[in-house]
């Protein structure tokens, strides 16, 4: 893996080919190209991208609207640092063997709104019943989701009621997607005994007892 210092001549090269009059160690700045009386462009320099970098290139904001941050391997989760890097509006640079390739350039981050994404994130929270999970929980510990409490309601309703029909489980489950969970039984706990009647197996018992499952009353 290249040395910080590896990394000057290349991107110094990089900048004097688009005019710019290049000098390292510029009081604390690795890296400060200068060109006419435009800002200066200022590029940090580090072997691998980590937080101490994008600290360092957010306090270069303070001297310039125009900062890069420049490493010297391609990271693995290039997609996430990109995104980082381009709401904090700085550029990103990868240096390797002798060659820079410009996978950013700063520019001000407006991020737009997913609105599919936050109806879906509304919507789970509107139908999830109390607060089943722990923020910051173990990944090991499945969460508790909204389609996973109606799914225990119908196999808790089966194991105590025995075989119904679709219509009559999607009322007194209150689960609008009764249907689809038993269609679709992505936890093993449904078995079809005729058209449109359902049961639970012997998973979904199992999967009642996992989640002691109890009768919880759907949010209004």
């Amino acid at each position: 893996m290249a040395l910080e210092s590896d990394l000057y001549g290349p991107v110094k090269a990089l900048l004097e080919a688009q005019g710019y009059l290049v000098k390292g160690e510029i009081r604390g700045c690795d890296v400060v190209a200068v060109r006419g009386a435009e800002p200066p462009v200022i590029v940090e320099l580090k072997r691998i991208f980590n937080l101490g970098l994008v600290l360092q290139g957010v306090n270069r904001l303070a001297l310039s609207d125009t900062v890069y941050l420049a490493i010297g391997a391609w990271p693995k989760n290039m997609r996430d640092v990109k995104k980082l890097c381009r709401r904090l509006g700085l550029g990103l640079l990868v240096v390797a063997k002798e060659r820079v390739d410009v996978l950013l350039d700063p520019a001000p981050y407006s991020p737009r709104k997913d609105k599919r994404k936050v109806g879906r994130l509304l919507g789970e929270h509107a139908r999830r019943v109390g607060d089943p999970n722990r923020g910051g929980s173990s990944t090991r510990v499945p969460i508790m989701t909204a389609y996973r409490q109606a799914a225990l309601r119908c196999a808790g309703l089966l194991a105590t009621g025995g075989p119904m029909k679709v219509a009559a489980l999607r009322v007194a489950c209150d689960a609008p997607n009764a249907a689809a969970i038993l269609r679709d039984d992505v936890y093993g706990w449904f078995e079809r005994v005729e058209r449109g009647i359902y049961a639970v197996t012997p998973k979904g018992r199992r999967g009642l007892e996992e989640f002691k499952w109890a009768p919880v009353a759907p949010a209004s």
